[in-house]
């Protein structure tokens, strides 16, 4: 059994005193620390701002999508080139050995070469190689067109066929309007014209000798 030894409390020879007094001293002071602590915590939880997040029953609008403007391109200061203008000359149209429209006004602003032939024309046969060459050569730089007449399309196109001139247009002019239209009285005509649609030639060479020099010529 315990002890006083001067005031303290000796248990098998162990002081005890200081002991008891902080014993007295946690059962005295513990419920206003525990009080205090509680106090703090609910404070805390009081001033802290509530968790973000849907509203009750309603939705979240999605925040605006982000755009990016788009540069607007700059002209480089080069003009663009409009279109040629179509001269009176190649105001016609027609249709082709192959059935498809042709419109005169798609040979503008480059020298032209219309070449009137018939079928059954011996003088035309001998044309034909000459022809096929310049409108090879000549091809994007100037361009050569066939009209062929005084026959049926049938035959015009085994012309073509048996010639190998298939390698430009050819007009069917069964009814001799385009003829007409370009004063041609006889077959094996050529009418070159200028960029400008001007008529800077019109008449017969013999084997198509010449047709490369003035088509050159108009070229540059």
């Amino acid at each position: 059994m315990p002890c006083p030894v001067g005031g303290r409390l000796r248990f098998g020879g162990t002081v005890i005193r200081p002991v008891l007094e902080f014993v007295l001293l946690v059962r005295r002071f513990a419920p206003a620390a525990l009080a205090a602590a509680l106090f703090a915590l609910a404070g805390c939880g009081a001033g802290s701002p509530p968790a973000a997040g849907p509203a009750s029953g309603g939705t979240t609008s999605a925040p605006p999508p982000v755009t990016t403007p788009v540069p607007v391109p700059r002209s480089s200061g080069g003009s663009t080139s409009a279109p040629a203008a179509v001269p009176e000359a190649l105001k016609f149209t027609g249709t082709t050995l192959d059935g498809k429209a042709f419109d005169g006004a798609t040979l503008a602003g480059k020298p032209a070469v219309l070449w009137f032939w018939a079928p059954w024309c011996p003088k035309c046969r001998a044309q034909a190689e000459a022809t096929a060459k310049v409108a090879s050569d000549y091809q994007g730089r100037a361009n050569v067109v066939g009209v062929a007449g005084l026959d049926k399309a049938e035959a015009m196109r085994g012309f073509v066929s048996d010639q190998k001139v298939g390698g430009f247009p050819h007009l069917s002019d069964e009814t001799g309007t385009l003829w007409k239209r370009f004063g041609i009285t006889e077959q094996s005509v050529y009418v070159v014209l200028d960029a400008k649609g001007n008529k800077v030639f019109s008449g017969i060479l013999p084997a198509g000798e010449g047709l490369a020099g003035k088509v050159a010529e108009l070229v540059g």
